[in-house]
């Protein structure tokens, strides 16, 4: 049987192609034959850390109408418009398009491209690479004016890295390596030098600071350096009771609440635990808050009576209960009645109840919230308020200087009752 063979034909020949001329023989708008537009990407300008800038040109339009034209990116090489696109207006010629959203420090690959109805044409393939963004760099210089409770520090930043530092300061703590986490100062922005104080520290402590910079990149810290707050001179009663002490302006203050259970000639004060009895007394008498020796003599001391605080001879040697008038000096030294007790309260809410209001201790006078025992022999206000006497007598009462966990202020009374009791606080002759 013989095999089938098929003659092409001139007239077979043009009906198999007639469907491939329509296709590629597309007339244009003018009539002539069409293609994709003709486009060269431009080289990629203003790189930074999150953007670009990248054009494209149009030399033909295929001679068809530009439905569309932008570019196209990709992380990965010979983007197309089904990765991320950036459009770009319409017609031949010159445009630019700016990419935002980038990832710093990262390869980009980018084409320019054109859309008519014949299809998508593409221009060459440029890239860039993202910079890098950079942390600040900043130095621990030195720590000068060590006192009991503080320090100065001198710092600087050197650079600011990719972008501008927006914090600046130190960081410090009883462990190496302090961070922006823990204690730190905020002491402006921007580079150059720069001085942190610090205060509320405590004496005889071994601390550690760096200082540290933030921009958008990150926080940077510098070296660290140790060193130890000054241990304060110390006093010591007839009992054998140490109390440091602190320098503050012309006077020198205990700064830790009175202990004594003698007069400082070893006469016995009397110790007084029956409500009624310590409302009947009309001598010198002390006491613990809730008769409790051993939970709050060491934190909180004694409290004694006001006949007991102007005795004469309460004080160490050497040193007396202060009169209203020493007080005066010390709350003017600090400021004014009104800002004084924030710089006088021991800091934090170890001992004063929530939220101990202004509490720094940047005199480290360290006053603490010891509670009273009133006229009739009744406890109150441990841990939320601290009640000082002064040796100044008013009219049957007499002169004290009020705490409060919840104010940043001092007050000053003279409506001491003589049967009241009262911590206190000694100051040098």
């Amino acid at each position: 049987m013989k095999t089938g063979v098929v003659r092409l034909t001139p007239g077979l020949i043009s009906i198999l192609l007639l469907p491939f001329l329509l296709v590629c023989c597309k007339k244009s708008d003018n009539g002539t034959a069409s293609s994709v537009p003709t486009v060269t990407t431009q080289p990629p300008t203003a790189v930074t850390d999150t953007s670009a800038s990248v054009g494209g040109f149009i030399s033909t339009d295929g001679g068809l109408t530009i439905i569309e034209r932008g570019i196209c990116y990709s992380k990965n090489q010979n983007p197309t418009i089904s990765d991320n696109t950036i459009k770009g207006g319409s017609g031949i010629g010159s445009y630019l398009c700016s990419i935002t959203g980038l990832v710093p420090g990262t390869p980009y690959y980018v084409r320019a491209y054109a859309l008519n109805s014949m299809g998508t044409g593409y221009g060459n393939q440029v890239n860039f690479t993202t910079a890098a963004r950079t942390a600040p760099t900043v130095e621990t210089d030195s720590v000068s004016s060590i006192t009991q409770t503080g320090a100065i520090c001198s710092s600087k930043v050197t650079s600011e890295g990719s972008a501008p530092v927006t914090a600046r300061g130190v960081c410090w703590g009883t462990s190496h390596s302090p961070a922006v986490a823990g204690s730190h100062s905020m002491d402006g922005s921007g580079s150059g030098a720069f001085t942190s104080n610090l205060t509320g520290l405590t004496h005889g402590t071994q601390y550690y600071i760096r200082s540290y910079a933030t921009n958008t990149a990150g926080t940077s810290y510098g070296n660290e350096i140790g060193f130890i707050t000054q241990t304060p001179p110390t006093v010591t009663d007839i009992d054998g009771n140490v109390y440091h002490v602190i320098t503050l302006g012309t006077q020198t203050w205990m700064a830790e609440n009175l202990k004594t259970t003698h007069f400082n000639d070893g006469t016995s004060i009397p110790l007084v635990t029956d409500a009624t009895a310590w409302g009947s007394l009309a001598g010198p008498g002390y006491c613990w808050y809730d008769n409790d020796q051993t939970g709050n003599k060491d934190t909180y001391g004694a409290m004694y009576n006001f006949y007991a605080a102007t005795s004469g001879n309460l004080a160490p040697v050497g040193w007396h209960v202060p009169t209203d008038d020493d007080w005066t000096v010390l709350t003017d030294y600090l400021g004014g009645l009104e800002v004084a007790g924030g710089k006088m309260k021991e800091a934090g809410t170890s001992h004063w109840m929530y939220p101990n209001t202004g509490a720094d201790n940047s005199s480290g006078f360290t006053a603490l919230p010891g509670g009273y025992r009133n006229y009739i022999g009744i406890f109150f206000h441990l841990q939320m308020d601290g009640y000082y006497w002064t040796s100044t007598p008013a009219s049957g009462y007499g002169y004290l200087r009020y705490f409060y966990y919840d104010s940043g202020a001092v007050v000053s009374r003279s409506n001491g009752g003589l049967t009241d009791g009262f911590s206190i606080r000694c100051v040098k002759n």
